[in-house]
């Protein structure tokens, strides 16, 4: 009996299935698959051995001793005993193994495809969805979106094609398994790079993205090029490219605002569509913000979302006020000040009593007329 060696070349040839490997899974499985046909007990082990050159299969009977305390096996004697018959079960053995290794080649060869590619983005196909996950037919592989990667009311149907980020790329017995993001900050870089060429190019750069997914997100950008307005780049002609965007996202509000070195400006920056008066930058990682009375709602954000996004962008606990709010705080401050100097005014006044007392000094505020001393009469 023989294995077809002509067949393992050309394999090897085509798919980068190492010869050696293959023939070496091949003699194991033709052990093992003698073993069984013998019903050899524990004390028996074979080997089989391909020619290499010309394919030809000898099957090798052992006799072995085991030590059950050391588990060590000990080859008592070897004899050759290639069962008649046997060319089928080799050739149906030897079968297997080379599907079995084109399996494990296109796993590591996708694997390898996809390992790299973390950060990446990708277009895929919804083929099923359900309450623990959704898959995606990327072509060659399949990526998987947990719950938690998934946008809130974002409805997965079977057949859409979507973009996703690449999260992690884990190696397991069933091939690479490719965890992909919706709601990831770094899906919005990668879109915008797609639709924007100043930004591939490093002309136009994104400092920053803060994002509630599905909501609204707010990015920073910054241009390399005085020439180039960061804004108006990723806007596009009549907001085409961020419209893009924003359909990808099934309608994610998108603000983006110019990055700048000036922690009070880009604060104020960050709290676009708002117009900001005033920024005080405190020394405890906090904002002051001072708005017109009529921008105080639009500032904070319905729930407080755009005061929320902007803190994130900028990484400062972000306190907004209104004018009138710091006009009332600042008359509240001004009495608050009053009554404590009036306050310590008393206090001195009463240290000052209670010293002059303990010296035994008569105190001004106790006489009274009839205790002053009369006058000595002079003699005429």
């Amino acid at each position: 009996m023989k294995v077809p060696m002509d067949s393992l070349r050309e394999l090897e040839r085509e798919r980068g299935i190492s010869l050696d490997t293959v023939v070496e899974a091949i003699e194991k499985a033709l052990a093992s698959a003698y073993l069984r046909m013998t019903n050899a007990d524990e004390t028996r082990d074979a080997r089989a051995v391909i020619e290499r050159e010309t394919g030809e299969v000898t099957l090798f009977a052992q006799e072995i001793e085991i030590d059950f305390d050391t588990e060590e096996r000990t080859l008592l004697r070897e004899w050759e005993d290639t069962p008649s018959g046997f060319g089928r079960i080799a050739a149906q053995t030897a079968k297997q193994v080379i599907l079995q290794r084109l399996r494990e080649a296109e796993r590591d060869l996708t694997f390898g495809e996809y390992s790299g590619r973390e950060g990446d983005i990708v277009t895929g196909i919804v083929q099923q969805h359900d309450h623990r996950y959704t898959i995606l037919d990327l072509g060659k592989a399949e990526a998987r979106m947990p719950p938690q990667e998934q946008m809130p009311h974002e409805r997965y149907e079977h057949g859409m094609r979507l973009k996703a980020y690449i999260v992690e790329v884990r190696k397991s017995d069933r091939g690479p398994q490719i965890i992909v993001s919706r709601t990831h900050p770094e899906l919005i870089k990668r879109l915008f790079e797609l639709e924007v060429p100043e930004i591939l190019d490093g002309i136009v750069e994104i400092k920053k993205v803060a994002r509630e997914p599905g909501h609204r997100s707010k990015i920073a950008v910054v241009s390399h090029d005085r020439n180039v307005d960061p804004v108006g780049a990723c806007v596009g002609s009549r907001g085409a490219r961020v419209r893009m965007v924003m359909n990808e996202l099934r309608g994610e509000k998108i603000d983006i605002i110019k990055w700048t070195d000036n922690l009070e400006d880009f604060v104020a920056n960050a709290l676009s569509p708002a117009k900001v008066k005033e920024v005080r930058a405190q020394a405890d990682q906090t904002a002051l913000v001072i708005v017109p009375d009529y921008q105080l709602s639009l500032a904070i954000g319905k729930e407080g979302q755009n005061a929320r996004l902007a803190a994130r962008l900028t990484g400062l606990k972000v306190d907004i006020k209104s004018e009138s709010q710091m006009h009332s705080d600042g008359e509240a401050q001004k009495a608050a000040e009053a009554e404590a100097v009036a306050a310590e005014a008393a206090r001195v006044a009463e240290t000052e009593a209670a010293a002059a007392q303990a010296a035994g000094e008569p105190e001004a505020a106790e006489s009274t007329p009839s205790e002053q001393p009369k006058p000595v009469e002079q003699p005429s």
